[in-house]
């Protein structure tokens, strides 16, 4: 039903961890993505701990002569059912050719609905030479990533005005890891010019648990941490599922969730810019 992006405008404030966290919390199955140009698997080296090699991936599909669909269902290893996890390129050395492959991966990511399966994107960092814009720009929701401090939110400023201003995502919206270290979520969000989607508390033992593989400590499951991943992805799946959205005159989505801060604040700084 869906096609979520990850990414970020800075440093690492937790993309890949986030959108491991909301793929094993998601409420259908679904595949995890990793297109990050950078390279390198996080997911393999982290929550796999190295014990996986990695043999196969985006780059496969890139080469490979048959449908994409077919190639990435070959590929794609399982995390815990029902979610599946493509690795991306081995290094920022091949991730150029990863370049003529965003496109038609787009379209048979967004084909997947049709298995009853959802996709979600870590594209990494904005800005790189061979990030996958068209995976951004064609979701159904791209979230931007980003921490609370100054440096972390002055960094995104820029990005998220220019997807305000140009409406450059279907529906973009801003997903906040350590809400209060110094300024709250919807702080940053008003700052930002963009909805809110949820937040994730700043609990480096629980992170540790997605992107180093290490053992959950007693009730990690019911902590907030894991619980606002929980909450995060119910969110979503359901904001996708039930609200497709109408294009819009100029051939975007319009937002149409029900809770008013997606709609007010878009609108809102589309009419300051």
């Amino acid at each position: 039903m869906a096609v979520i992006a990850l990414c970020s405008a800075s440093g690492s404030p937790g993309v890949t961890t986030t959108a491991l966290g909301l793929a094993l919390a998601w409420p259908r199955p679904v595949l995890l993505v990793e297109a990050d140009p950078v390279g390198g698997s996080a997911i393999l080296a982290g929550w796999f701990q190295g014990a996986r090699d990695h043999d196969a991936g985006l780059l496969d599909v890139a080469f490979a002569a048959e449908p994409v669909d077919e190639v990435l269902g070959r590929v794609a290893l399982e995390i815990s059912d029902p979610v599946r996890f493509v690795p991306g390129a081995r290094s920022h050395l091949q991730a150029q050719e990863l370049r003529g492959l965003w496109r038609p991966l787009a379209d048979a990511l967004a084909d997947l609905d049709a298995v009853g399966q959802d996709v979600i994107v870590d594209a990494g960092r904005l800005g790189m030479a061979e990030s996958p814009q068209v995976l951004l720009e064609r979701a159904d929701l791209t979230l931007l990533v980003t921490r609370t401090d100054l440096p972390a939110v002055a960094a995104t400023r820029s990005h998220a005005d220019l997807v305000v201003r140009t409406r450059l995502w279907r529906r973009p919206g801003l997903l906040v890891v350590g809400p209060g270290r110094p300024y709250s979520a919807g702080g940053a969000a008003k700052y930002l010019g963009l909805p809110l989607a949820g937040s994730v508390p700043f609990e480096p033992r629980d992170a540790a648990v997605y992107h180093q593989g290490a053992p959950p400590r007693p009730r990690f499951h019911k902590g907030a941490f894991a619980r606002s991943l929980h909450t995060i992805a119910r969110d979503l799946h359901a904001q996708v599922a039930t609200e497709p959205g109408p294009a819009t005159g100029r051939g975007q989505v319009a937002v149409t969730s029900p809770r008013s801060v997606w709609a007010a604040a878009a609108d809102q700084r589309q009419e300051l810019s």
